[in-house]
């Protein structure tokens, strides 16, 4: 990934899963409770502040964060303060 996060931010991949692999399209509130369910991530970019992690490093989000969702070369990532993270391994 080309994209570097300001500070002490961290990029995710978004684990929000709009359609089933049967095909099934999921509403806007079946998706959210899904991803909150997928809330063990590895990281792809980091922040010059970063301290806690590194690039492909797997982490716990807690499932309660407000991330911002993004879309960088036709993919969805979400960006996480790394205050955000609850550990990782």
């Amino acid at each position: 990934m080309k994209f570097k996060p300001n500070g002490s931010w961290v990029v995710l991949p978004d684990p929000t899963i709009t359609k089933t692999e049967s095909g099934i399209i999921l509403d806007e509130t079946s998706s959210k409770e899904n991803a909150k369910r997928k809330n063990i991530l590895e990281v792809l970019a980091i922040g010059d502040m970063c301290t806690f992690v590194k690039v492909g490093d797997t982490v716990m989000v807690d499932p309660r964060t407000e991330a911002v969702k993004t879309r960088i070369n036709d993919k969805d990532y979400l960006i996480v303060g790394e205050h955000q993270l609850l550990g990782k391994w």
